[in-house]
């Protein structure tokens, strides 16, 4: 079952185009509580560490969120030539996600560069979670695209208030970087705000494919809703980046 929840703070942000209400997937039994338990114990750690720095936030969380994509990418690839079966186009799929979560960092390096710490948590939470989570694909494919789902819940959460802190005055509103224009065939004159917009989009999209592969796996229903829309990207990855 999928919620939809508003607060009026977010009404206006849930109105505009490519904007993404707030939705929750409840858990249904152990596995899915595992996932959203663990999602919430990271949030706190993000929430902990970066509190409203979000540009920098985003650095880091980004390059932890382009492993999931690629390691489920990399073992449907060898069940499918193990058991000499087709993948139903999940492989293509989870590459494009992790590709686009690449994107995503590319874009922010752009606006925030990372301090030297970061990039030492960077190098840390990556080989953690790289290892964890192709182990835990390993165990339960159906956790670890929960878990996922749940991670790019709290991604469209983080970017709604991004744009708060943007259209609160608290974050300026920069010039888009030529890479984000590029990718997500923005105008010339793109802003910051316009790129989160595009980003959260972006999230809201993996969360519902993940939420998706989940369910699949474990026999129950897929959304009840059409999936979130995925904003046009370029064709041509190397000129954008």
């Amino acid at each position: 079952m999928v919620n939809q929840i508003l607060s009026p703070s977010d009404q206006s942000l849930a109105n505009e185009r490519d904007a993404q209400p707030r939705v929750h997937r409840e858990p249904q039994g152990f596995a899915d509580h595992f996932a959203l338990g663990f999602t919430k114990v990271l949030r706190f750690l993000a929430d902990t560490f970066f509190a409203k720095r979000y540009g920098h936030r985003a650095i880091v969380l980004e390059t932890v969120a382009a492993v999931p994509g690629m390691v489920g990418a990399t073992i449907q690839h060898l069940t499918s030539l193990r058991r000499m079966q087709d993948d139903h186009g999940w492989i293509r799929t989870l590459m494009e996600e992790a590709e686009n979560e690449r994107m995503h960092l590319m874009t922010f390096i752009a606006v925030a560069q990372p301090t030297w710490f970061e990039r030492l948590v960077v190098q840390l939470a990556q080989a953690v979670f790289y290892i964890g989570f192709f182990l835990l694909y390993l165990v339960s494919a159906r956790t670890a695209h929960r878990v996922v789902g749940y991670f790019e819940e709290e991604a469209v959460l983080s970017y709604s208030f991004y744009l708060q802190e943007i259209d609160e005055g608290r974050t300026p509103n920069v010039p888009a970087p030529a890479i984000a224009r590029h990718y997500w065939k923005l105008p010339d004159d793109a802003t910051l705000r316009d790129v989160v917009l595009v980003v959260r989009a972006d999230e809201a999209h993996h969360r519902d494919v993940n939420h998706n592969f989940a369910s699949q796996l474990a026999g129950q229903p897929q959304l009840d809703r059409p999936v979130a829309p995925y904003p046009e990207h370029a064709g041509d990855i190397r000129l954008a980046a």
